[in-house]
C-alpha cells in the first residue's frame, strides 16, 4: 500500500492516467503496478473508466482504489465508448497533464516519462506512442484482420490530418489537459479512435512527437476491435472531413 506524505496530498497529481476499461477485470491491478514502476518521482493518478463490465472490473477498481489514494473509479452505465470514456476521465481531472492508455497491457508505460517530458519541457502539443517510427513495432496485434483494420485506417486518415503522423490510430498519448478541454466542444466523441479526433479538432501549427513504442500482446481479455469499430471510425472521419473541408 502506498501512503502519501502530507505534503504529496497537497500538491495533488501533477498527470492524470486515463484508463478506459470494458471487461480488464484482470489487468486493472497489473496495469497500476507497472505505472507505479514507470512512474517513480511524478506525482500521478490513474482515473480507470468502466463501462459497467459484466466481468466485475469496477469492483477490482474499487478494490485498489480502497488500498491506495492514486486509484479512482468511473462507473458509465448505458454509456459505451474509448472516446467518450475518455472525455468523462479527463473532465473528472484536476491535474496539467494527461496521459491516455489502454486498460490491456498493450501499450508500454515505461514510454510515460519521455511522452511526459516532451510535452512539459519540450513544448510538444502532443506525445504520441507510435508503433510505426523506427524503435516502434506493432507485434502485438492479434492476427492479420486487426493489422490490415489498423493498416487501413492510419491511410484513410493520413489523407485529412492537419499535421503529418505516422500512428494517428494510437490510443497511447500525453498532452496538456487545457488543450483537451478546450478541443472538447468540437470532438465527436464516438468510437475509439480519440487521438485521431484530437488532432482533426486541431489547427496544422500544433507540435506533435512521435515515441516509439513496442505494441505487446494482450495480458488477459480480448481485442474489442471490429467491423462495428470500424464503421464508427470512417463515420468519424467524415464528420470531421466535412467540417474541415465545408462545402
Amino acid at each position: 500500500m502506498k501512503y502519501l506524505s502530507a505534503s504529496e496530498k497537497a500538491m495533488g497529481a501533477e498527470v492524470s492516467i486515463i484508463v478506459p476499461c470494458y471487461n480488464e477485470k484482470n489487468n486493472v491491478l497489473p496495469l497500476f503496478r507497472a505505472l507505479e514502476t514507470a512512474l517513480v518521482g511524478w506525482r500521478w493518478e490513474a482515473i480507470y473508466v468502466d463501462d459497467n463490465s459484466p466481468d466485475g472490473t469496477i469492483e477490482e477498481i474499487r478494490k485498489l482504489a480502497r488500498q491506495d489514494i492514486r486509484a479512482r473509479g468511473i462507473l458509465r452505465v448505458n454509456k459505451r465508448g474509448l472516446s467518450s470514456a475518455v472525455i468523462d476521465g479527463v473532465l473528472s481531472s484536476s491535474a496539467d497533464y494527461i496521459a491516455v492508455i489502454d486498460g490491456d497491457m498493450q501499450h508500454d508505460e515505461t514510454r510515460l516519462p519521455d511522452m511526459l517530458e516532451a510535452v512539459i519541457h519540450r513544448n510538444f502539443d502532443f506525445a504520441v506512442g507510435s508503433r510505426h517510427v523506427s524503435g516502434g513495432s506493432n507485434q502485438g496485434l492479434a492476427n492479420y484482420w486487426r493489422r490490415f483494420l489498423s493498416d487501413r485506417g492510419i491511410a484513410l486518415s493520413q489523407k485529412i490530418l492537419p499535421v503529418p503522423l505516422k500512428d494517428p490510430m494510437s490510443g497511447f498519448f500525453v498532452l496538456k489537459r487545457k488543450l483537451f478541454l478546450n478541443l472538447i466542444p468540437t470532438l465527436t466523441g464516438t468510437g475509439f479512435k480519440i487521438l485521431l479526433d484530437l488532432i482533426l479538432s486541431c489547427p496544422s501549427t500544433i507540435r506533435v512527437i512521435e515515441i516509439p513504442f513496442q505494441f505487446r500482446k494482450r495480458f488477459s481479455g480480448q481485442s474489442k476491435l471490429g467491423l462495428k469499430i470500424m464503421m464508427q471510425f470512417i463515420v468519424m472521419l467524415l464528420q470531421k472531413k466535412l467540417k474541415r473541408y465545408p462545402r
